[in-house]
């Protein structure tokens, strides 16, 4: 599976200087995400805010599926906390890679931060771009067998639960997944399925 690719000096801070906004200089104290081309080339930065603007500037996210033996798969409950689709059942982890940060990195980073996971062994299972409304995420996508204990962070997640996938069809399109998992899971469903 590709990786990130950085420059060899700090990329430019976007948004970039321009005659719609001549001096805007963004906070440089909050997370900064790396901005990517299709092919993984890293080409700026930019902060979470920006990211979410409304700007659609491709930035990395990566996505953890566990499944077990039994071929049913882990899910958590989004906190209602959450600006994003708040109470809705996501991918077990997910966030987003912070600049520097390569794709592994990052998922053994927000697998610990968001549940307690810190050993294992994550298969790569590829890419793909996911755009909504308000902004656009090349997603690297992972996966891992097993029946780990998980302690979700209450701040993140709310709960967290095994799905067979009769419950995850019956599921589909109900406004209880996120739109983000029906889609990618119904993507790479085969290759989970695969892996036991």
């Amino acid at each position: 599976m590709m990786e990130l690719v950085y420059p060899t000096s700090p990329a430019p801070v976007y948004p970039r200087p321009s005659a719609a906004n001549p001096g805007h200089v963004p906070v440089l104290d909050q997370e900064m995400l790396p901005l990517v081309e299709p092919s993984g080339m890293v080409y700026g930065q930019a902060t979470r805010a920006y990211c979410h603007s409304g700007a659609k500037v491709l930035h990395p996210v990566v996505h953890l599926h566990i499944i077990d033996r039994e071929g049913r798969i882990y899910l958590q409950k989004r906190s209602m906390e959450k600006d994003l689709l708040p109470g809705y059942w996501d991918t077990a982890v997910g966030g987003h890679v912070t600049y520097g940060e390569y794709a592994l990195e990052a998922l053994y980073r927000e697998a610990g931060e968001e549940l307690g996971l810190q050993a294992f062994n994550p298969v790569p299972i590829g890419t793909n771009i996911w755009e909504t409304e308000r902004d656009r995420e090349f997603v690297f996508v992972y996966a891992m067998v097993g029946h780990p204990d998980l302690a979700p962070d209450n701040a993140e997640v709310t709960e967290g639960r095994w799905w067979t996938p009769a419950q995850l069809e019956a599921a589909m399109g109900k406004r209880i997944l996120t739109p983000n998992f029906e889609h990618e899971y119904q993507s790479i469903k085969g290759s989970l399925t695969a892996l036991l």
